[in-house]
């Protein structure tokens, strides 16, 4: 069984075809998933199809490229949103410094705001890192961010910052670029992540695996990340379902 730590089936590029996706999913054993809220329209979205569907959970948070719209309002409605059944983790949150559509300053307080609210409600976080990942890991750092833990999304950078980011209790989170033939640093990292440190995960409709790369990616093919790292670390895809699954379920206290 497959768990799909995070994926975006409440973006427009799903419109309409979730319950088609999330049920093909289901045929191939990807039997739980968290989609990811980033604004507004995606959060009520994640929402709504956590409540609709078994085994489909929300993460809620604010993206860092929208960091100039968070609010105290917007802020307040998290608190709400976050308290909601099905919502395991706050994020994505984070720094991006590819995208040039907010200034470090309001990237670094809106993160800073949201670890406050994640630690105030005990909950985990999903990170975002673009470009930022010293940044990144001086404000969890000094955050000590250990005492709630969460996820390091989408993993591309290498072993050094593998090893300080477990350091401060978080998740390394694979997802397609790990099949990459151009990804050497993200495939050291899948061999050398404790096992009971790893997730799985697609960021659908992005990063796309191979053999599909070129197309839209869709929560079923993490069963393709999966095999990559199955393939690198010498064991059986089902040891990999099995313990990223139970990797999952001990963050979100699932169980």
């Amino acid at each position: 069984m497959f768990f799909d730590t995070h994926t975006h089936l409440n973006v427009d590029k799903f419109k309409g075809e979730e319950a088609e996706l999330i049920e093909e999913a289901r045929k191939q054993n990807v039997k739980k998933m968290a989609i990811v809220g980033f604004d507004t329209p995606t959060i009520e979205k994640a929402l709504q199809l956590s409540r609709d569907h078994e085994g489909v959970y929300s993460i809620v948070g604010w993206h860092p490229t929208d960091s100039e719209t968070y609010t105290d309002q917007v802020e307040e409605k998290l608190i709400e949103q976050l308290q909601l059944p099905k919502v395991v983790a706050m994020g994505e949150m984070g720094l991006d410094y590819y995208w040039d559509t907010a200034s470090k300053k309001s990237q670094h307080e809106a993160f800073k705001r949201q670890i406050k609210v994640a630690k105030e409600l005990n909950l985990p976080i999903s990170i975002h890192n673009r470009d930022a990942t010293e940044d990144t890991y001086n404000i969890l750092k000094e955050a000590q961010i250990q005492d709630i833990g969460g996820i390091m999304h989408s993993f591309n950078v290498d072993t050094y910052w593998m090893e300080k980011f477990l350091d401060l209790g978080m998740h390394i989170s694979l997802s397609g670029v790990v099949t990459f033939k151009n990804a050497p640093e993200v495939k050291e990292v899948a061999q050398a992540v404790p096992f009971d440190r790893l997730l799985i995960e697609t960021d659908a409709p992005y990063l796309t695996p191979m053999p599909h790369r070129g197309k839209r990616n869709e929560p079923s093919y993490v069963r393709f990340v999966a095999e990559e790292i199955a393939r690198l670390r010498d064991c059986s895809i089902e040891e990999v379902a099995t313990q990223t699954t139970k990797n999952a379920d001990k963050l979100f206290r699932l169980t």
